[in-house]
């Protein structure tokens, strides 16, 4: 029996529902709560992920919207891994600026953008599951965030370049491992489990839990998102496994190189202390043969003069110890 309460995935109704204006409050209430102000959509924009294909059917969800101050906020619901991500949602964001200014328009046009990824896979390192990135000019030597001087309506005032440069949020969703308390923190906690408090105040989450409720749905929409559900829970599995079958392959691979490489080594230390050992001994054999062989000669001589000097055999062989035998052959 299906429960009352079990809410559609935010990546589903981020493509089939929120781009209804009447669905508009759901997503007005992330935005909200992300940047610690009343947001306020008038317009869906067409986006890369109003284009579905095969890949994106199931990896990439994105939605691009305008506000009443007339910003571009793209929200992007990504559930694998890309490896060039970062660089895909910097070229988004300057897509985004340059589609809405045209040649020959003044800069004041250009409008300013951000930048929403809620991520269901590891992008890196970090402690945090929500990042925000903008950019400030601080000085080099002093430390002071830049101002920058604007004359509207014949009165100056001053702006930091933030106001007009894009902003990044990232949510590392999966980094979430927490009871959810604040507003954003059961956003959160509806874009990990899909759960959604009875007793929740948080913009945009009351508005889901009456529109992206299951069991209102029809039985076709039903059978759709049930199938979508199946289709993601396959391509985990297909990606766990390849990532554990490369696991193997690569420690596999990594074993047979380190032993090859282990190999070499050893043939070579080898060899080394071959040649050493073989080097060493042979002049400690040569040495010894030498110093015999001139011990020799040296107690030949001697016996030679002894034997011109008329001393018996016996006795010269006592003195040298060479062998009678031997002594009797010298002349």
């Amino acid at each position: 029996m299906l429960e009352d309460n079990k809410y559609v995935r935010f990546d589903w109704a981020a493509k089939r529902m929120l781009r209804d204006k009447a669905n508009f409050a759901v997503l007005e209430g992330l935005i909200t709560v992300l940047l610690n102000e009343e947001v306020h959509i008038v317009e869906i924009l067409e986006s890369e992920g109003n284009q579905e294909n095969y890949y994106d059917k199931f990896n990439r969800v994105d939605i691009k919207a305008k506000n009443s101050l007339g910003e571009i906020i793209i929200v992007e619901i990504q559930l694998t891994r890309e490896r060039f991500y970062l660089e895909r949602i910097l070229y988004g964001v300057s897509k985004a600026i340059t589609e809405h200014i045209s040649l020959g328009d003044k800069y004041d046009k250009v409008k300013k953008v951000y930048s929403i990824s809620i991520l269901y896979f590891d992008l890196g390192i970090g402690a945090d599951y929500l990042y925000h990135g903008k950019t400030v000019f601080v000085g080099v030597h002093t430390g002071d965030t830049l101002k920058i001087s604007d004359k509207e309506e014949n009165v100056l005032k001053m702006k930091t370049p933030d106001k007009l440069f894009p902003e990044y949020f990232i949510i590392r969703v999966n980094e979430f491992n927490q009871v959810a308390k604040t507003p954003l923190e059961e956003w959160i906690e509806y874009l990990k489990s899909g759960k959604i408090s009875d007793s929740t105040d948080a913009p945009g989450l009351k508005e889901a839990k009456q529109k992206l409720q299951y069991l209102k749905m029809t039985k076709e929409e039903r059978t759709a998102y049930d199938k979508h559900i199946d289709d993601i829970m396959i391509q985990n599995d297909v990606l766990d496994t390849a990532k554990i079958e490369g696991l193997a392959e690569g420690r596999a691979i990594g074993l047979a190189e380190g032993r090859a490489e282990g190999r070499a080594i050893g043939l070579q230390e080898g060899r080394a202390e071959g040649l050493a050992e073989g080097r060493a001994e042979g002049r400690a054999k040569g040495l010894a043969e030498g110093r015999a062989e001139g011990n020799n000669e040296g107690k030949t001589e001697v016996a030679i003069n002894l034997k011109r000097m008329g001393m018996t055999d016996d006795d010269i062989s006592k003195v040298t110890g060479l062998p009678v035998e031997l002594i009797a052959t010298l002349v």
